[in-house]
């Protein structure tokens, strides 16, 4: 009996979900939405690479994977620098004023 030949590649191509998902959390978390949104582009690229390789779009689905793969370099570095815009900010005094400007916020009632 012989066997149809596999359309599934030999190995299986990364699809960086984990990766994007814990960038758009951690660009939320240190910049602001703008920081989040490359993390959300490669969850998008991220989460065509299963679906196109199910179907047998492998080279779909390696153009999907290198995309989600660019992304969450740029989610990186987005997030590592607002890493570093917060430790400067906290460095220079910037909770200290932070916490003066809640003050007056909350005199000002």
């Amino acid at each position: 009996m012989n066997m149809p030949p596999s359309a599934a590649p030999a190995q299986p191509i990364p699809n960086y979900l984990a990766w994007s998902i814990s960038m758009t959390v951690l660009g939320f978390c240190l910049c602001c939405i703008i920081g989040c949104a490359p993390g959300i582009v490669g969850i998008v690229y991220g989460s065509q690479v299963n679906s196109k390789a199910n179907q047998g779009d492998l080279e779909g689905a390696r153009k999907a994977s290198e995309n989600a793969k660019i992304w969450c370099w740029v989610a990186t570095a987005v997030v590592a620098l607002g890493l570093l815009l917060n430790i400067g900010s906290f460095m220079m005094g910037g909770t200290a004023q932070y916490m003066e400007m809640m003050q007056q916020m909350q005199n000002a009632r």
